[in-house]
């Protein structure tokens, strides 16, 4: 792990603490939205959430599940590669990036690499041909 890295513990932190947080630096998924990169989010929502200009995203059925399925999809992942994961319950910061954030569902242990669980509906299959 990287030495200029700081850590805030989401163990047992409540779910407004948290994206508090987040509020105050930019993640990845946000810096892809404001390159133009996200389908859902424009460079305009973030920038309208980061000053609390919208209510917070309420919790979705798809949201919910792919939380809750995190597990499987890392469980899957070393039963496909052999290599295992652990759990990172932190927001890290790097000191020398303090506009930025990462939120890592996974770190792959002996790599310097992470692992984003992510799911879909086979509703959406159509936006992930070719494995893209």
């Amino acid at each position: 792990m990287h030495k200029n890295l700081i850590k805030i513990s989401t163990v047992n932190m409540p779910r407004e603490e948290w994206l508090d947080h987040r509020r105050k630096t930019i993640g990845g998924s946000e810096a892809a939205s404001i390159l133009g990169l996200n389908p859902w989010c424009s460079p305009y929502t973030v920038w309208a959430d980061k000053l609390g200009k919208l209510e917070p995203k309420e919790d979705s059925e798809p949201m919910r599940l792919g939380r809750d399925l995190e597990d499987s999809v890392a469980k899957r992942f070393t039963e496909a590669t052999g290599k295992r994961v652990r759990r990172e319950n932190a927001i890290i910061y790097n000191e020398n990036y303090p506009f930025a954030h990462a939120n890592v569902d996974r770190f792959v242990i002996g790599e310097d690499a992470g692992l984003e669980c992510k799911t879909t509906s086979v509703l959406n299959l159509k936006q992930y041909k070719n494995g893209e």
